[in-house]
């Protein structure tokens, strides 16, 4: 896991998305455990206070859970909860701006289509 110290975007944000990526390619499947704060932080060279505030960020999502004693887990149904939040976030973040752009340039469905299926043949 490498943190981008330059970017935007939070490190604690960038935890949990790493966590998230981790459990949608079955690298930590549902009920498994996943690296301790301690274990995050010394292999990001982070502040452990850093590192919980990610893990939290999936707690709160319902996406890991905490076994006491034990550590951190993938909650059961955790795939399924983040495809359909990715699946969202893509629509939201490209479909919309396609279909905007598209509607500027007069392209109908068959046209955009064509256009992906061009895409896809690459």
């Amino acid at each position: 896991m490498n943190i981008d110290f330059e970017s935007d975007k939070p490190i604690f944000v960038q935890i949990a998305e790493w966590l998230e990526d981790a459990i949608l390619s079955n690298a930590f499947e549902e009920e498994s455990q996943i690296p301790s704060i301690t274990e995050i932080s010394v292999m990001c060279k982070i502040n452990p206070a850093t590192a919980l505030k990610g893990i939290n960020m999936l707690v709160d999502k319902e996406i890991v859970y905490k076994k006491r004693g034990l550590g951190m887990f993938v909650k059961e149904g955790a795939v399924k909860k983040l495809m359909k939040e990715r699946k969202n976030m893509f629509y939201e973040s490209y479909i919309e701006a396609l279909l905007d752009e598209a509607k500027k340039l007069n392209l109908n469905k068959e046209d955009i289509i064509e256009m992906i299926e061009r895409g896809y043949s690459k």
